[in-house]
């Protein structure tokens, strides 16, 4: 094992450990679920049996493989991964193969991570950039209730924020197998004012299990200037994030069982790409008696360069190799104005705001390469995509033990695409536009004594994502030169649930939700190929039983169970599945910590076997994972760690698909067409990764 980081980032990390030491009322509610250990049982008044907030203290003694991982911790929640480390992962949630996150909406620090238009995949949610030991709160909604949610909350969304101080400044350092290195460094600092500058630095590299070599090098700095709370202070954060890495897509299972390529081996050399996200955003908050206030303003300078073979050699023995570019920069802002209007107006509480976003896409393109280089052009765009929303919401309490919320939000979307390049491109690109207005509706009854505390939700809403521009001013298809059908630029969805939040004994909150969803159409633009793909209108239904106890004495238990089914409203290659949408999931996880001088956490994590294509015929396979965190503090001031992950080395699939790929040797025999534009459909697989230790030392000032 070595480091081989730059000096410069490295100099940074030294420099965040030792230059910045440590220094409604009279109503009976039930309140917010909060998973997270603490004194109280529950923080915040709830809308919907499906919300919660996860805390930084739970999130401590998670093992972690990725850093979406955090996202996890959102109970259904599934992240997986089918190329390198240095991608956006594949999400799951409530019957949806989420993709890179084009029906999950989720902020950072006020900031989008869903980008729009992209060369890879609409929505493409890219959350290597995290520190999860910076990570103070995630809260998270389900369903499309929240009139400040817009853009991409279909399934649901999270708001991921930092902290303002550190209780010490700190060096992690961490080794693994595989090559596995990693150098963080974070502290604050409090000034006479009263303003606190956190400063962090993150170096790291990994290889993986993989034949080739994942050479994974990323380089990440946060600096955060705050003053005062996230509810009444304000904060102004820049950061810093680049990777680069080498990449072992998905491949043929029958490759792998005939021994062509070993089980952790490339169907192609030199996959891979590099990418770096810079920011700078701003958040203002003000609250008071009768009101309260929030601002937030962000720019971001985005980039991306991916290559990936993942047909192989369907077109010849150079294989089919390709890159998607990506070059922007995304700005923006939202405002918010809360009034809590009293006992005259039964404690009502009315909400106004707006958010606007313009993302300036200098080029987007899609290009056939050989080893990294480009061969051939298949489009290339210039995209200006801007939209705004405005929203407002009513929450009143009526009765002791009835209230309601009420929210209206409409969206317009404005965009210009002009084609730079391609052979078939010259029809493509002009102006779109479109529009959305989403009613929402929520009532809450309780609490009442049932099993402990209770309250019971019913929610109905209207939302949507938006659709690639390239795909809504389409003319022609970029590929062979015949007409393409333009899409919607907005695909709407709508649904509803019910369920009960109960609290049966202290520490331990119980929800139970039902829930149904429409989509209007599945579309979606295959950045591989530089087209939309129909896949036409769905529906879901499922019911999420989720746990949290946290009895006090430092163990936190969560426990949970979803199950959805989603189908086509019209048969599809011969039936109605939904391809890659899982329809079990279920976790258990236990961590603790009560200061002494162990602790850690064990996690479970089921995923049920789902269709790769719409019969049904073809399944995946079920599987189990578990992984555990042991700590030991030797003292106040250093601490051990060891991660196990995969702790029973389940030999299992990250993630599975069905579709049409060559090998080698059959483009050479010309097996099924390959070589001369043929292919072979079968079942292209991405293995988990085999148990992996690694061991961590935290040295805190």
């Amino acid at each position: 094992m070595h480091f081989n980081l730059a000096r410069k980032p490295l100099g940074l990390a030294l420099l965040a450990a030792f230059a910045l030491p440590a220094g409604a009322a009279g109503i009976p509610t039930l309140q917010e679920v909060t998973v997270s250990g603490g004194g109280k049982d529950l923080v915040g008044v709830a809308d919907t049996a499906s919300e919660g907030t996860v805390t930084g203290k739970q999130l401590a003694n998670r093992p972690l493989l990725r850093p979406a991982e955090v996202l996890e911790a959102v109970p259904g929640l599934i992240v997986t991964q089918h190329s390198g480390d240095g991608k956006a992962n594949q999400y799951f949630l409530r019957g949806f193969n989420l993709d890179h996150g084009s029906d999950f909406a989720t902020t950072v620090l006020g900031m989008p991570v869903n980008m729009r238009t992209h060369a890879h995949g609409q929505g493409y949610m890219d959350l290597n950039f995290l520190i999860p030991e910076l990570v103070s709160a995630v809260r998270y909604r389900k369903g499309v209730y929240a009139a400040e949610d817009g853009d991409f909350v279909t399934a649901g969304s999270s708001r991921i924020d930092y902290q303002r101080r550190l209780p010490a400044s700190f060096v992690d350092v961490g080794l693994g197998q595989r090559n596995f290195r990693r150098l963080l460094a974070a502290g604050s600092h409090t000034f006479e004012n009263g303003y606190t500058l956190l400063s962090a630095a993150e170096v790291s590299g990994y290889d993986g299990p993989w034949t080739q070599a994942q050479n994974l090098e990323k380089h990440n700095a946060v600096f955060r200037l705050s003053e005062g709370s996230a509810s009444n202070g304000l904060a102004l954060t820049a950061m810093f994030y680049r990777a680069d890495w080498t990449a072992t897509e998905h491949v043929p299972q029958r490759a792998i069982q005939s021994g062509e390529i070993g089980r952790y081996a490339p169907l192609g050399a030199n996959d891979g790409g590099k990418t770096h996200r810079y920011s700078l955003s701003g958040e203002w908050a003000r609250s008071g008696e009768n009101s309260a206030q929030k601002a937030n303003a962000y720019v971001i300078d985005y980039g991306l360069n991916l290559f990936s073979g993942p047909s192989g050699y369907i077109s010849g023995v150079n294989g089919d190799q390709h890159e998607q570019a990506d070059r922007r920069i995304v700005w923006g802002g939202a405002g918010e104005q809360r009034w809590f209007l009293g006992p005259n107006w039964r404690d009502s509480e009315l909400a106004l705001g707006a958010d606007f976003r313009q993302d300036r896409i200098a080029k987007v393109g899609l290009h056939r390469t050989e080893n990294r280089r480009r061969t051939e052009t298949v489009r290339e765009d210039r995209i200006l995509e801007s939209s705004l929303g405005l929203y407002a919401e009513l929450r009143t309490q009526w009765q002791d033990w009835l209230r309601t919320s009420a929210g209206l939000r409409h969206d317009q979307f404005r965009a210009q695409a002009k084609a730079l390049a391609g052979a078939n491109n010259g029809s493509n690109g002009g102006e779109v536009s479109a529009n959305q207005t989403s009613p929402k509706l929520g009532v809450v009854f309780g609490p009442f004594n049932l099993l402990g505390p209770s309250e019971f939700y019913a929610n109905w809403g209207h939302g949507f994502h938006s659709n690639d521009v390239r795909g809504a001013t389409a003319r022609v298809n970029p590929q062979d030169g015949s007409a393409a059908e333009p899409v919607p630029l907005i695909v709407k969805a709508k649904g509803g649930e019910v369920g009960v939040r109960v609290n049966p004994l202290p520490g331990w909150n119980s929800s139970l939700t039902l829930w149904q969803k429409e989509l209007a159409s599945e579309l979606v633009f295959i950045g591989d190929e530089g087209v939309t793909e129909p896949r036409g209108a769905s529906r879901r239904h499922g019911v999420e039983w989720s746990n949290y106890y946290a009895p006090g004495n430092g163990m936190i238990l969560d426990a949970d169970v979803a199950w959805s089914q989603a189908r086509f409203k019209e048969e599809i290659n011969g039936g109605r599945q939904v391809p890659n949408a899982i329809p079990l999931t279920a976790s258990l996880g236990l961590t603790w910590d009560d200061g002494g001088a162990w602790f850690g956490g064990l996690r479970l994590r089921y995923l049920g076997a789902y269709a790769l294509e719409e019969s049904g015929a073809q399944k995946s396979q079920a599987f189990w994972m578990t992984s555990l965190k042991a700590g030991y503090r030797v003292s106040n001031k250093l601490q051990f760690t060891l991660d196990v992950l995969n702790l029973f080395d389940r030999k299992a699939n990250d993630i599975e698909y069905w579709g049409g790929a060559c090998t080698r040797s059959e483009a050479l025999a010309g097996t099924g067409g390959c070589g001369v534009g043929g292919s072979l459909d079968g079942r292209l697989v991405h293995p988990l990764e085999p148990r992996s230790l690694r061991l961590g030392m935290r040295i805190m000032f």
